[in-house]
Order: C-alpha cells, then structure tokens, then sequence
C-alpha cells in the first residue's frame, strides 16, 4: 500500500476529546497513532462526528482537525493550521 501521508505518524495510546463546532457536544476517542499534521483516532463510532472539529488532548491543549478518511470505528485527520491575526 502506498504512503500518503507527508509526514510518518508514531504509534500512540492516549485519550482525547472530540470538540463540535460551538462546544456543546463532544465524544471520546483514543488517538492511536500521530504526527506533526495528524492522527488516527478510535472511538466507539463515527456517526455524528463532523468533517471538521477540534481536538483536545489529554494535556489540554487543542488543535483544529478536518477529517480525511473514516469508516464505522475509526477516524482519520489532519491537524489544520490557523490563522493568527
């Protein structure tokens, strides 16, 4: 199979929060491996997970994701970058 990735991912087991746009719902997931641009992500299903929400880890900090492929329990993403003004 081939890489698609830009950057090679390193395997990992830590729990994490998926924040929806407005931060009123969230789901729990576990980020199973991650890089600099992205992550694999597993949590109980995908359902009602958007293309595009934000990250927290278990440190607290929080990056903005846009999701790249899923299926019924996995989901991948890409870390997107912000715009500092």
């Amino acid at each position: 199979m081939e890489e698609k990735r830009a950057q090679p991912r390193a395997r990992a087991l830590k729990a994490a929060r998926i924040i929806l746009p407005g931060g009123y719902s969230t789901f729990d997931c576990m980020v199973r491996n991650l890089s600099a641009g992205g992550a694999k992500l597993v949590m109980e299903t995908t359902v009602g997970v958007p293309d595009e929400f934000s990250l927290r880890f278990e440190d607290g900090s929080i990056r903005p994701c846009q999701a790249k492929w899923r299926n019924a329990k996995e989901l991948g993403v890409a870390f997107v970058a912000t715009n500092a003004a």
